[in-house]
């Protein structure tokens, strides 16, 4: 099995591994009843945060808050998960699933998406990844090595889209090691930004990129709390841009980085199923009764 570590991915605002441990059964946790009683099925519109909504396509289905924070902490995700908007899981199939955050940053300029080069976002990448090896190896996880852009960040000015992805795996495996990957999203709005944290296995990204883009694309925010609704002379401007968001400072500004080192020191021992089969599992576990959804 695939052990996709947390470590990276979680650094750029979203934790790409979600733990399960493979005797607790969904049917066995409350957590997962309770999400099932929850869930919302698409086609529906969704109110996020009070900044925006989702047109949730039909054939998704939606975890709200709080019943999304249980379980992603009984899956193996520990943490408050106060930014945490919900889940979301395809409903007839498919081995993949999405976390939705919004982050009350405030506005987000977008002005150093002009001049940033992807080669040198990935060197920096790689030199902070490799300059927490040794904390990680401290605490008795393995060292993680960058393979490089799944794809390289890309910005749309016109939608205020942000998209990029980053393969990894543990330093020195194998090239042809399972490899995980987040296909991260961002839409920017007046006073923060939405994160849609797409997880998959990065063989199976190229066919799932179009999940992936339909999910950004159903994301809307409200009249007034619009990226073009920002007023200079009231509004809050984010300490960092756009290239923040792919590096990684954004996560240490908010505080994510010590709840990541101590998810890595709790649950470094744990057998990791991969996103494939934890896709798989939750998939069958909303199929059982999808009228009670």
């Amino acid at each position: 099995m695939n052990k996709i570590l947390c470590g990276l991915l979680a650094a750029s605002l979203a934790c790409a591994a979600l733990a399960v441990r493979a005797a607790d059964a969904p049917a066995e946790n409350p957590a997962w009843t309770e999400a099932k009683a929850a869930a919302q099925v698409g086609p529906a519109d969704v109110a996020i945060a009070g900044q925006a909504k989702l047109h949730l396509p039909q054939g998704r289905i939606f975890i709200p808050q709080p019943q999304a924070g249980k379980l992603l902490t009984a899956m193996g995700n520990p943490g408050q998960h106060s930014e945490l908007a919900g889940l979301i899981f395809p409903q007839g199939g498919g081995e993949w699933f999405a976390t939705l955050r919004y982050i009350p940053s405030g506005y987000v300029k977008d002005g150093d998406a002009k001049d940033w080069k992807a080669d040198e976002l990935l060197t920096s990448y790689k030199e902070g990844t490799e300059a927490s090896n040794a904390e990680r190896v401290k605490m008795g996880v393995p060292a993680l090595e960058i393979v490089g852009w799944a794809e390289p960040p890309a910005y749309e000015a016109g939608s205020h889209r942000l998209v990029w992805a980053m393969s990894s795996k543990e330093k020195g495996a194998p090239d042809d090691a399972g490899r995980g990957v987040n296909y991260n999203t961002y839409a920017l709005g007046r006073e923060g930004y939405l994160s849609l944290n797409f997880v998959t296995d990065l063989k199976n990204l190229p066919a799932q990129k179009p999940d992936a883009q339909a999910l950004l694309g159903a994301l809307e925010f409200d009249a007034g709390k619009r990226y073009e609704d920002f007023n200079a002379s009231t509004d809050h401007v984010a300490e960092y841009g756009l290239a923040a968001l792919v590096l990684g400072v954004g996560a240490k500004k908010l505080g994510l980085l010590a709840v990541i080192a101590a998810f890595a020191a709790k649950f470094a021992k744990v057998i990791f199923l991969a996103v494939v089969g934890l896709g798989a599992v939750v998939t069958k576990f909303f199929k059982r009764d999808k009228s009670a959804a």
